[in-house]
């Protein structure tokens, strides 16, 4: 599996919608354009709801990967 630099992380798995997104976008703002933020999220609601909501802010989504029992969204900031 190739290696993504990550830049920032945050770890959302004990937040709940709409906060979660929240979060994530928070983080994002207070990054520079083409910078990594590397996500920790819960299965369900977070994982169909952060990505969908990142995407429609213009950022890119760079991947997605199972991590135990949680799920890590790497965005690339726009």
């Amino acid at each position: 599996m190739e290696e993504i630099r990550v830049d920032e992380k945050i770890d959302i798995t004990k937040e709940i919608c709409p906060m979660t997104f929240v979060k994530t976008k928070l983080k994002l703002e207070s990054m520079l354009s083409g910078q990594i933020l590397e996500v920790t999220l819960r299965d369900g609601e977070p994982l169909r709801n952060v990505p969908r909501s990142v995407k429609e802010e213009g950022h890119n989504i760079v991947d997605v990967r199972k991590d135990g029992t949680f799920y890590k969204l790497f965005i690339e900031r726009r």
